[in-house]
């Protein structure tokens, strides 16, 4: 009786503790363990991230320059098909029977229940083409989702491309997940926070084989996607269009900046490519082809190559000359071919005349004053004290130490310093223990024909600089952000170590190179706009199987106009082409008169630029250097 009464209890007992233990386990996982009230949520529904519409680019003038525009994923949940024919289906979405059988793998592994992406990205022209049959296919269906369109194929180094995130970029802001879109260049990431809008998120209810039973709580928890900031950037889209026509069958580059602002106006990169190549599905397939070109049409010329600046840079080394007052503007020297090669021409009597002649020996003589000064009794010591100084002038042009642009991954170019030239000349080569270079050895800086190196950014912001007589803002595209401020880094005036007055006579000079006999820019004369500018002819030759061969010279041209009031600067970068006078320049000056006038008027030179091809040979056709 005894062992009845214990079996009671201890069955009682258990009747009591296994509802008890399912009530701390169910109290366990839907209050304490945040892990299975989100299990739970995922069964009964589904968070449904909405993407807001990116914002719009305009131009200076309000003209669209990004758009966007719907495209189609065409996603699948597996649980709702009815065993369609792969073979048709695959035919109809436009991928191949193997692509389409990997998808749906991936979607069934990922859940039979949720919606998986077979197709990312469809253009509406090829989605309008299969819309029709869609309803034959239940399960597959097309979800909505905004790409951007280029209504004008210009600017594409400008304006930038998107593509979808990496790993790095969600670490980086968890803002994005997996499939988001990212600008990844130009504009488009340099303004990606401004332009992307805030997500929004929709809240479905879903039985157990995933399908919609209707929205939670009727949307209450729902939020609306906010679409991006509107910007307006300085690019002047006719002006852009205009240049890049200009530079068919050229390799090189053309940057021109507003001075009164910095605003760059254009920026054309040769050769170059429809900015739509890079949008829908097709981007990875067009962005290898562009990859493997050997014109290389993804790499900026204008903001990323390093070249010669060749006798454009010696304006700059009149005004570090007359600012250290080791000339004046009358200084006079002889065209001496024995220091260094020129045209024939008379006897420059005069910074103004040096200008418009490009003596070579004048600014020879010119930057050997500012090198050897004479502030130390060792010749070598004395040229390291003068480096310093004309770098520190030339890092005040904006150049070496970075322009502070905001368009990415833009190069800096390269002044020498006294460091850079002791490690090329050390003093174990001297017996007396000293650096072993002078004026002497480096004497080719003052032609634009040495170490030095510039970019077409910064040869346009020189030009900027003598158009504003010494002063300049840093060169930017942003004009205007719908709802935000533009950085205060573009509203604030820098200024060069040389007096605005130093400017006058070099000015001159570059007025004389357009508009006198014996200037050597005469194509660039504009009979109605007083253009000042400088030629440039940088040497050029390449290393091939150990030798080497000389090639063409690039030709350069720098310039503003008017000469009074000035409203655009400009730099023109033309590789292979030869003198500085010949192509650069006129250019330059069709660009001038296009912006300022809205037209051209001397279309026989404007047919000669359209109508040339000036793109470079094989190397193997030019004679070796001997």
């Amino acid at each position: 009786m005894k062992n009845i009464d214990n079996r009671k209890y201890i069955i009682a007992l258990i009747f009591t503790l296994i509802p008890l233990i399912f009530i701390v386990r169910l109290f366990y996982m839907q209050v304490v363990d945040d892990k299975w009230k989100e299990r739970a949520a995922q069964i009964s529904e589904n968070k449904v991230i909405t993407y807001p519409a990116r914002g719009i680019v305009y131009d200076r003038n309000n003209t669209k320059l990004i758009a966007n525009e719907v495209y189609y994923d065409i996603e699948v949940i597996p649980n709702q098909t009815e065993n369609p024919d792969s073979v048709t289906l695959a035919g109809l979405l436009g991928i191949s029977l193997e692509e389409y059988t990997e998808q749906m793998n991936k979607a069934r592994h990922h859940s039979k229940i949720k919606s998986s992406v077979i197709v990312k990205q469809m253009p509406p022209d090829e989605f309008a083409m299969i819309a029709p049959d869609m309803y034959k296919f239940p399960g597959f269906y097309e979800v909505e989702r905004t790409l951007r369109v280029y209504p004008k194929p210009i600017a594409p180094h400008v304006l930038g491309y998107m593509s979808e995130v990496d790993s790095g970029d969600i670490k980086r802001d968890s803002w994005y997940r997996s499939g988001d879109m990212i600008g990844k260049s130009g504009i488009e990431k340099s303004y990606e926070k401004v332009l992307r809008g805030k997500k929004g998120v929709k809240y479905y209810l879903q039985d157990a084989v995933g399908r919609e039973t209707g929205r939670y709580e009727g949307g209450e928890y729902d939020t609306l996607a906010e679409q991006g900031d509107n910007i307006y950037i300085s690019l002047d889209a006719e002006l852009q269009e205009y240049g890049e026509r200009l530079m068919h069958n050229k390799r090189g580059s053309i940057v021109a900046i507003e001075p009164s602002s910095g605003e760059i106006l254009a920026m054309i990169s040769s050769p170059s490519y429809d900015p739509n190549l890079l949008v829908g599905r097709r981007l990875g397939q067009n962005f290898g082809k562009l990859q493997q070109d050997t014109l290389i049409p993804l790499y900026n010329r204008a903001a990323q190559a390093k070249y010669l600046p060749g006798s454009t840079f010696k304006l700059l080394m009149a005004l570090i000359a007359m600012q250290e007052r080791v000339i004046d503007s009358t200084a006079t020297f002889a065209c001496d071919k024995s220091l260094v090669g020129c045209h024939n021409h008379p006897t420059a009597r005069g910074v103004s005349d040096g200008v418009k002649m490009s003596c070579n020996p004048y600014f020879y003589q010119v930057t050997r004053r500012i090198i050897q000064q004479g502030k130390h009794k060792s010749h070598f010591k004395d040229a390291a004290v003068g480096l310093d100084i004309w770098a520190d002038y030339l890092y005040s042009f904006g150049l070496h130490k970075g322009l502070k642009t905001d368009l990415p991954a833009v190069e800096s170019g390269f002044i020498p310093n006294t460091d850079f030239y002791n490690n090329h000349f050390p003093s174990e080569s001297n017996p007396y223990g000293e650096f072993r270079w002078a004026f002497s050895t480096i004497y080719s800086n003052a032609i634009g024909q040495g170490e030095v190196l510039l970019t077409s950014l910064e040869l346009a912001n020189v030009a900027a600089i003598m158009a504003n007589r010494g002063w300049f803002y840093y060169p930017h595209f942003i004009r205007e952000i719908e709802g935000g401020t533009v950085p205060d880094v573009y509203k604030t005036r820098q200024h060069t170590k040389v007096d605005p007055e130093k400017f006058s006579p070099v000015i001159d000079g570059m007025w004389r190179v357009v508009h006198e006999p014996g200037g050597t820019a005469r194509r660039a004369r504009v009979d109605s706009l007083d253009i000042c500018g400088k030629t440039g002819t940088a040497e050029n030759f390449k290393i091939y199987n150990g030798k080497r061969y000389q090639l063409k010279d690039h030709s350069i041209f720098i310039a503003f106009a008017p000469r009074d009031n000035p409203k655009i600067a400009i730099s023109v970068y033309i590789e292979n082409s030869g003198f500085g006078g010949t192509w650069a320049a006129p250019i330059a000056s069709l660009m001038i008169e296009k912006y300022i006038n809205g037209d051209v008027k001397d279309k026989r030179k404007e047919d000669r630029i359209l109508e040339a091809d000036l793109m470079p040979i094989e190397i193997m056709n030019y004679k070796k250097n001997r």
